[in-house]
C-alpha cells in the first residue's frame, strides 16, 4: 500500500493510459478464451450424437463436469497462489488439448481420462479469469471515477461476448466440414415422414432409435479434419495469453486477497467456509441451474430435437444462433442493468427461460420447421447469458476481497449442476428433464430473490473507499504472476 501522495503520483502517471492498458488486457483475455472454446464447444456439442453408442459423449462430459467439482474444491486458490492469473489461465488451457486428441480414437479408455483433465484445469482456468476480471474492474474505478461494481458488471458482459462468439465460430468449422459435399455421399435408404419424426423426437425422445436416419454418424475422415482444426485453435490460444496479456501483480500490490499468506490446506478452507454464509447458500441454486440448462441444451436439446428431427449436420448451425444470441446478450446484459437495475434483468430471463421450457415440453419437431430451431436455441442463448453475467458478478460483489474462493464456488456449483444433468441424460426421457429444469429455476430464483429483499447485496461495499490500488510501470514489476 502506498502513502498518500505516492498513490496521487501513480494516478497521475497512469491517467492517460492505463484505462487502455485494463482493457486491452481484457479484450485479449476474451479473444483467447474465445478461440480456445471454439473448440472446445465446437468439440462438446457433437459428444451426444457423434459418440453415442453405449453413451460414451454424455458420459465424457459427466466425466468433465465430476472432475472439475473435484478441481474447483480443491485446485483454483492453491494454484493462483503458485502461478497468479495470467499463468494460471495460459497453462490450463494445456489440460483442454487431450480431449480434442481423444476424438481421433473415442474409447473410453481415452475419452474419460481426457474428460478428468478437462475437468481439473477447468477450476483453475475460470476461477483465474473471474479473479482477474475483478480485481482490473476495481483498479479501473480507482483511475476514472467509475463506481466498481457497474464495472465488474461492464467486464464480464464484455468478456462473455468474446466468450460465446466462441459458439459461432466453433459451431460454423463443424458445419461447414461436415456438410460439405454430403449429398454425394452415400446414405442410408431409411426414411422417416413428419408424423414419426413428430412422435418420437422433442420432449418424447427416449432413447436413439437405430432406423433414423438423422442419428448415422458422419464420416470419421470429418471428424478428424474438424479435430484437427481445433487442436490448432488450442495451442493458439495458449500462445495469446502468454505472451499478450499483463501480470495481475500490476493492479493486485496492496490488495489483500483470500489467498494471501496461507498453507494449501488453509487455502482450501477458505473456499469451503464460503458454504456457511447465507449468501452463498442463497445463491447456490440458481448457479446449479447454470450449469443444468447448458447441458441440457449441449446434449439433450441437440439429440432429442435438433439431431433426432432435423440431422447431425444442422447441430453446428443451431448452435450458432445461439453463440450470437448468447454474445448480444452478454454484451447487452451489463448496459441493460446499469439501467434497469439488477433486479429486473433477472425476473425478464425467468419468465422468458421458463415460457422456453414449456414450449419445448409441447413442441412436436419435424424437419419443416428449421425456424423453430434457430428461435429455441437464440432465445435459449439470451437467458443464459443473463444468467452468466449478473451471478458471475453478484459472485464478486458479494464477497469483496475473497473472490478467489466466490468464483470457485461459483464454478463448483455449476459443475454440479452439469454433472448431475450429464449424469441422468442417458436414462431419462426428455419431458423429464425439462420438468427438472423448471423446479431447479424456480428454487434458484426464490433463492437469488431473499438475497436482493432481505438487503444481502446492499450490505456489501465492494471496494473500500480508502483503498488504493497500486499501479506499477511494466518495467519496476517484480513478479510475473
Amino acid at each position: 500500500m502506498t502513502n498518500s501522495r505516492g498513490s496521487v503520483v501513480a494516478r497521475n502517471n497512469f491517467e492517460s493510459s492505463e484505462r487502455w492498458r485494463i482493457l486491452k488486457n481484457i479484450l485479449i483475455i476474451g479473444i483467447a478464451f474465445m478461440i480456445h472454446f471454439t473448440a472446445f464447444m465446437g468439440a462438446s456439442n457433437l459428444q451426444s450424437s457423434i459418440n453415442a453408442d453405449d453413451s460414451l459423449g454424455t458420459s465424457t462430459l459427466a466425466s468433465i463436469y465430476g472432475s472439475l467439482i473435484f478441481s474447483n474444491i480443491f485446485l483454483p486458490v492453491l494454484i493462483i497462489s503458485w502461478l497468479g492469473c495470467k499463468w494460471t489461465i495460459a497453462l490450463s488451457f494445456i489440460a483442454y488439448i487431450p480431449f480434442i486428441a481423444a476424438q481421433f480414437f473415442p474409447k473410453f479408455y481415452t475419452m474419460i481420462p481426457a474428460g478428468l483433465a478437462v475437468g481439473l484445469g477447468g477450476g483453475p482456468l475460470w476461477c483465474a479469469k473471474c479473479t482477474y476480471l475483478t480485481v482490473v474492474a476495481e483498479a479501473y474505478s480507482t483511475v476514472s471515477q467509475l463506481n466498481a461494481d457497474v464495472l465488474v458488471t461492464r467486464f464480464f458482459g464484455l468478456f462473455f461476448m468474446f466468450y460465446q462468439l466462441a459458439q459461432v465460430w466453433g459451431n460454423l468449422i463443424s458445419s461447414a466440414v461436415l456438410s460439405y459435399g454430403m449429398e454425394e455421399l452415400p446414405t442410408s435408404n431409411v426414411t422417416l415422414n413428419s408424423s414419426v419424426v413428430a412422435e418420437i423426437c422433442g420432449a418424447n425422445f427416449c432413447y436413439k432409435v437405430e432406423e433414423n436416419p438423422n442419428l448415422a454418424s458422419p464420416p470419421v475422415e470429418r471428424i478428424h479434419l474438424i479435430s484437427g482444426i481445433y487442436l490448432g485453435c488450442m495451442v493458439m490460444a495458449c500462445l495469446i495469453v502468454a505472451l499478450g496479456v499483463d501480470s495481475l501483480s500490476r493492479y493486485d500490490r496492496g490488495r489483500s486477497g483470500s489467498a494471501a499468506g496461507k498453507s494449501g490446506f488453509q487455502l482450501l478452507i477458505v473456499t469451503l467456509k464460503l458454504l456457511k454464509e447465507k449468501r452463498q447458500l442463497f445463491i447456490l441454486p440458481i448457479t446449479i441451474f447454470i450449469g443444468a440448462e447448458q447441458a441440457f441444451l449441449f446434449a439433450d436439446y441437440n439429440a432429442s430435437f435438433v439431431s433426432c428431427a432435423w440431422g447431425i449436420s444442422n447441430i453446428g448451425y443451431v448452435m450458432i444462433c445461439y453463440g450470437v444470441a448468447n454474445a448480444i446478450g452478454a454484451l447487452a446484459a451489463g448496459s441493460v442493468a446499469k439501467l434497469t437495475g439488477r433486479i429486473p434483468v433477472m425476473i425478464f430471463a425467468f419468465i422468458l427461460h421458463i415460457t422456453i421450457i414449456i414450449v419445448l415440453l409441447f413442441w412436436k419437431p419435424t424437419p419443416e420447421q428449421g425456424v423453430i430451431f434457430f428461435v429455441m436455441s437464440g432465445l435459449w442463448g439470451i437467458c443464459d447469458a443473463i444468467w452468466l453475467v449478473q451471478v458471475n458478478a453478484l459472485s464478486g460483489i458479494l464477497f469483496p476481497g475473497m473472490e478467489e474462493a466466490a468464483y470457485s464456488n461459483f464454478r463448483l456449483w455449476e459443475a454440479t449442476g452439469s454433472v448431475v444433468a450429464y449424469g441422468y441424460s442417458p436414462y431419462l426421457c426428455t419431458s423429464t428433464k425439462l420438468y427438472v429444469l423448471i423446479i431447479i429455476l424456480i428454487t434458484g430464483v426464490v433463492g437469488y430473490g431473499i438475497i436482493e429483499f432481505t438487503g444481502g447485496i446492499s450490505k456489501v461495499t465492494l471496494v473500500d473507499p480508502k483503498t488504493d490500488f497500486e499501479l506499477v510501470h511494466s518495467g519496476e514489476e517484480t513478479n510475473d504472476k
